[in-house]
């Protein structure tokens, strides 16, 4: 019996459950950025930072920025980032760029990460 790794197994069995999410892969290539990339350009101001696909993302994204405001889209891989980058961009947003690799590949890279203090217990 030939036994697979465990992060292997999980994918395979995640796949079957993308479209029942009712997340289409993207009809056109969604303009992409490396995390260093990516770093310096949130570093620098000139553009926000989103990670977070929900029911209501599109909404909320609106009531914050202007469809002219640079936007980088990430999540863990860069799979969820990709498709809500895809959304935005559908929407009218014109300056969204996907994270390539997501939180993954920024930490993979060093890339600094800004961790919660924890309090100490009483």
């Amino acid at each position: 019996m030939v036994r697979l790794p465990a992060m292997f197994v999980i994918c395979i069995l995640a796949v079957p459950l993308l479209p029942a999410l009712g997340s289409e892969p993207p009809s056109t290539p969604v303009p992409t950025v490396g995390v260093t990339a990516a770093s310096h350009l949130v570093g620098s101001g000139g553009h926000s930072y989103l990670d977070e696909k929900n029911t209501k993302f599109i909404e909320q994204v609106a009531l914050h920025y202007d469809k002219e405001d640079n936007i980088i889209v990430g999540c863990l891989s860069g799979v969820r980032s990709e498709l809500a980058s895809a959304d935005l961009i559908a929407a009218g947003f014109k300056n969204v760029k996907n994270m390539e690799g997501g939180y993954m590949a920024w930490v993979e890279n060093g890339l600094a990460v800004n961790k919660p203090l924890v309090q100490e217990e009483l």
